[in-house]
């Protein structure tokens, strides 16, 4: 998954580039010129739950989420491992799940427009499955990897 992982980073900077950008050129417009860019504010939410959902894929595949492995870390390799299988397999059930919901949503909302652009809300709203079936990749690819310290007591 290099050339994804290097594609979602390229995309997220330019995304939050462009953000930056349109934001300051936004502000400047609305308190200089007295000229408001009335659709950015709809460009910049889109790009925002992009960025964010793409930032969740990153900061699963670099191992970056917020965990306490205080007590996790006493346990031998195998044991942490088994714990880490039920631990992730429970998480991508979950995590699978919240993503179908949010396709259903992406579906149902992909002929209700944003009310500047008149872009549908489903590209919006795909952010949302995307991001959890990147997580729910990432995560499946370290669980397997704990199932051959479990089975095999590899490192």
């Amino acid at each position: 998954m290099g050339v994804l992982s290097r594609i979602s980073s390229v995309f997220a900077g330019v995304a939050l580039a462009v953000l930056v950008s349109m934001t300051i050129a936004s502000v400047i417009a609305r308190y200089v010129f007295a000229a408001p860019f009335h659709w950015a504010e709809e460009i910049s939410g889109l790009l925002m739950i992009w960025i964010i959902m793409i930032g969740a894929v990153s900061a699963e595949r670099d191992n970056q989420h917020l965990s306490i492995p205080v007590f996790t870390d006493l346990l031998p390799a195998r044991p942490r491992a088994a714990l880490a299988l039920v631990t992730g397999g429970l998480s991508m059930v979950v995590l699978a799940y919240c993503g179908y919901l949010a396709y259903g949503l992406a579906m149902g909302s992909q002929y209700k427009l944003t009310g500047v652009l008149q872009i549908s809300w489903f590209w919006i709203d795909l952010a949302v499955p995307f991001g959890a079936a990147g997580i729910v990749a990432f995560m499946l690819a370290k669980w397997i990897r704990d199932v051959r310290i479990v089975i095999r007591g590899d490192r």
